[in-house]
């Protein structure tokens, strides 16, 4: 496990996996901006998107999850350095209210027309406003428990999470000093 910086000024950090070519961040992009993939996904999971979303044309929901796809991309790749990134990610766990050390957290486009947004991206958060991206997924279900791609993602962040843990990251300066022996 590799870590790809994403922002030059070292707030946004993606995993790059063992024998994958792209960082995580980069993978879940091109899956989202891959036409011909999300409608094989969505087939798959037609049902989920017919009872939690009310939708019913799958092209309509392969356009909302590239125009998604491009604003949060937008979003995440021309963050200005005084930009906060603690209003893009928020605590994994709804009901979360306290800090926790390298804490799970989700970011999604909040305020969007027709329907919720239904992409997500998981990641690490180090310090306030630093992060490390683990992945990313559809979620069309209530829980992340519900689908096995979700769960996936679920068990990639926990297994960051461990890693840092295990190479004694607590926050921004330990994980620079990991990035360094790397």
């Amino acid at each position: 496990m590799t870590f790809d910086k994403i922002i030059e000024d070292g707030r946004l950090w993606a995993v790059r996996y063992q024998g994958d070519n792209e960082n995580a961040l980069q993978k879940v992009m091109g899956q989202w901006n891959d036409a011909e993939w999300l409608a094989d996904f969505f087939t798959q999971n037609f049902d989920d998107l017919v009872s939690y979303f009310k939708i019913t044309k799958l092209d309509e929901a392969v356009y909302d999850t590239m125009e998604d796809s491009d604003e949060l991309e937008c979003l995440i790749l021309d963050i200005s350095p005084d930009a906060n990134l603690d209003e893009l990610f928020r605590p994994l766990e709804n009901g979360r209210t306290s800090e926790m050390m390298l804490s799970k957290e989700k970011a999604r486009l909040r305020n969007r027309p027709r329907h919720a947004s239904w992409l997500r991206l998981y990641a690490i958060k180090l310090n306030p406003g630093i992060y490390v991206i683990s992945g990313g997924a559809i979620k069309l279900t209530r829980t992340m428990q519900e689908r096995e791609h979700t769960l996936i993602e679920l068990e990639k962040l926990e297994k960051v999470r461990q890693y840092l843990v295990a190479n004694g990251v607590v926050d921004d300066d330990s994980f620079n000093d990991l990035i360094k022996e790397d």
